[in-house]
Parts: C-alpha cells; sequence; structure tokens
C-alpha cells in the first residue's frame, strides 16, 4: 500500500482528495502537511501543523510513494503579489524539490485551465511557471490537472463563483467539440482522478484538462 502525502488539504479539492485517500484500499497511510489542523480524524490520517516559510518544520514528513499539491490562493485573499507568489509557485516548488531528493516517485499538482508562463495574465503565467519548474525536476510521473470553472461547495463565501457555476451549469451542455475543457467540473471529480491515476504507476509527465479529467473517472 502507498503512503501520500498532501498540501492543501482543506481546499475545495484538497478536502475531497483526503476523503477519497481515505476511503482507498491501496493507501495505508496519508500525511497532510497543514497550517492549521483539519477536522477529519481517521486511523489512516496523521496531520501535522507546520510553517511553509520553515523547511526544517515540515522536510522531514516528506516521505512516502506520492506527493499531492493542491494548494493555491486567490489575489483577494491574498493581494500582496509576493506573498501570492510564494503560494502559487514557491511553496508548491519546495515541496516538489524535497519529495524528489527524498525519494517520492510521483508528484500530482492542481494547476488550472490555460496555465501558460508566456501568459499576459498573472493568475495562467505563475501557474504556467510552475509546471514549466516542476517539469525540469524530472519526477518517475508528474501529474498535472488543468481543471476550468470548479464545481463544490465552499465553506467560504464566494458570490461570484456561485454565480459563475450556475451559468455555466446551464452553459456546460453547449459546449461541445474542442470546447469541452471549457465546462466546469465537480472537484470531485478531479480528486477522483487524481487517485485513480496513482495505481497506474504512470511514467512521464501528464497534462489533464477538465475534459481528459472527466474521461479517467
Amino acid at each position: 500500500m502507498k503512503k501520500a502525502i498532501v498540501i492543501g488539504a482543506s481546499g475545495l479539492i484538497g478536502s475531497n482528495l483526503i476523503r477519497l485517500l481515505l476511503l482507498d484500499n491501496g493507501i495505508g497511510e496519508v500525511v497532510a502537511l497543514v497550517r492549521k489542523p483539519l477536522n477529519t480524524q481517521h486511523k489512516k490520517l496523521t496531520q501535522y501543523v507546520v510553517s511553509f516559510d520553515d523547511e526544517k518544520s515540515y522536510s522531514k514528513y516528506v516521505c512516502g510513494d506520492v506527493f499531492y499539491c493542491c494548494l493555491g490562493t486567490t489575489r483577494s485573499k491574498t493581494p500582496d503579489p509576493a506573498a501570492y507568489r510564494r503560494v502559487d509557485f514557491e511553496y508548491p516548488l519546495d515541496f516538489a524539490k524535497i519529495a524528489l531528493a527524498q525519494g517520492i516517485s510521483q508528484y500530482h499538482l492542481v494547476s488550472a485551465l490555460g496555465a501558460d508562463s508566456q501568459s499576459f495574465i498573472t493568475y495562467n503565467k505563475l501557474k504556467g511557471e510552475l509546471e514549466d519548474a516542476l517539469k525540469r525536476l524530472k519526477f518517475k510521473c508528474l501529474c498535472i490537472y488543468q481543471p476550468s470553472l470548479l464545481d463544490g461547495s465552499r465553506e467560504e463565501s464566494r458570490p461570484a463563483e456561485k454565480l459563475g457555476i450556475f451559468v455555466m451549469r446551464g452553459l456546460n451542455p453547449l459546449l461541445v467539440g474542442s470546447l469541452r475543457k471549457y465546462r466546469s467540473i465537480k472537484a470531485s471529480a478531479v480528486a477522483q482522478a487524481m487517485v485513480t491515476n496513482t495505481h497506474k504507476n504512470l511514467d512521464g509527465v501528464h497534462v489533464y484538462t477538465s475534459d481528459k479529467i472527466k474521461a479517467i473517472i
């Protein structure tokens, strides 16, 4: 059975991922590195409260078989550009370097549709820069998930996002062919694809837009 390490476990995809990993018979242990404790309790789950700014506080816990990064923020929550870059770029890359050095063979990243290091949109550019940096690390298996608008229940209130989800539910059937990747997607579907891919023993770099994510599950 595999040992999994997760960061971003309290978010929309991360919380679904934790739930699925704990139910999966192929996963023997789940380690969540968090900044504050999760409400979830389970015999397979171990939580460590760490500082993502202090490598010494978490490096010893980054050992196992597979690493999942569901970490991310928004400009409204993190308006300072330097802090925003730390969360969306520096932390995921720092953890990846440690994971690789300590023998973890799989790294699964939640990125975003439109990620492109050459983009003029800050959000897309930063996601693309992270993807490029992770590809250079040469993990045995790197899976990158690029979901479109996420559909799911958050603890925090995001009125604009709720409106977007409502609108997209109506538009989704109209997005066909090459436009299918723009359909909204359930956060639970992204998490399930991550778990499914974990057991495929994939090699190399794999990038999945929303339509390809849905095809996995």
